[in-house]
């Protein structure tokens, strides 16, 4: 295979294996919906439960809406729902029928703000359950699509370029400083840049890592940009000096492995401060 087949296979691989790590981290990650299915008259009934919500749709106050698929308008529901972390009575809300959908809403809440709840389905005399545990459900600010869907571009990006520059290193290849170099600069607009904008959009700060606070997001992003600055570093003095960038690969990946917002921000209900580094 001559260099320019190599070249397209490379990439290939790269777009490929960056895809299949978003599409984990994202599904992996404590936002993602959860989702399930149970029986009902002898009929599947499918649902997805948000575990995450912005608290205004262009500036207006916004419920998050629990829909549940129900063309065939055979059950009722209700929804119990309480603040994350507190003693407070729980509070029912009647499911209506909207269409094929049968939906409750969940009180907005401040940014950070979490509650926790649970989902039951009635036909005829019986009631279903659709979660044992409650589901929790965070509330964040709105972000403009301007900038959050900017910094995703160049978050995929950074490990698409990272990936790249990781298999330009092990050949060998002649291109692994202009790589890192791409990846530094994608990295350092998406995850040192937008991404504090992002935050300060969601909880109203810009950086929640070391040292303000214990932020693993922020964390995790200032340690794979700092190993790739190294990496770039490194082959900007001495071409030849390519080893690092696998190192500094390596950290991406564990970094992306990482569910995101695994442990962000949480509003404390007794305080009403903002705490960090919370279990989500």
């Amino acid at each position: 295979m001559n260099y320019i087949g190599k070249s397209i296979l490379f990439w290939i691989l790269a777009v490929v294996f960056t895809i299949s790590i978003a599409i984990y981290q994202r599904m992996t990650g404590p936002t993602y919906p959860k989702k399930g299915s149970i029986t009902i008259a002898e009929k599947e009934v499918k649902f997805k439960l948000l575990r995450s919500q912005e608290n205004t749709k262009n500036g207006v106050i916004a419920d998050a809406i629990i829909k549940i698929e129900n063309k065939a308008k055979i059950f009722g529901g209700s929804i119990l729902y309480r603040r994350y972390k507190t003693m407070d009575d729980w509070t029912e809300v009647t499911m209506v029928q909207n269409g094929d959908f049968i939906e409750g809403n969940l009180p907005s809440q401040p940014a950070a703000g979490k509650l926790e709840y649970r989902v039951f389905l009635k036909y005829g005399s019986e009631n279903y359950a659709l979660n044992i545990e409650p589901v929790v459900i965070r509330f964040t600010g709105e972000v403009p699509l301007y900038i959050l869907l900017p910094h995703i571009l160049f978050m995929f990006l950074a490990m698409l370029f990272s990936t790249r520059t990781g298999i330009e290193a092990i050949i060998k290849g002649k291109h692994a400083f202009n790589y890192a170099l791409v990846t530094v600069i994608t990295l350092f607009l998406g995850g040192i840049i937008l991404g504090p904008i992002v935050q300060k959009y969601a909880f109203g700060a810009y950086w929640t890592g070391w040292p303000l606070g214990k932020d693993l997001t922020d964390d995790k992003t200032a340690v794979a940009f700092l190993f790739w600055v190294i990496a770039a570093f490194r082959m900007y003095r001495n071409r030849e000096k390519k080893g690092f960038a696998i190192v500094a690969m390596i950290v991406l990946l564990i970094v992306y492995m990482i569910p995101h917002s695994m442990f962000g921000s949480e509003l404390d209900t007794n305080t009403g401060k903002i705490e960090t580094g919370q279990k989500i």
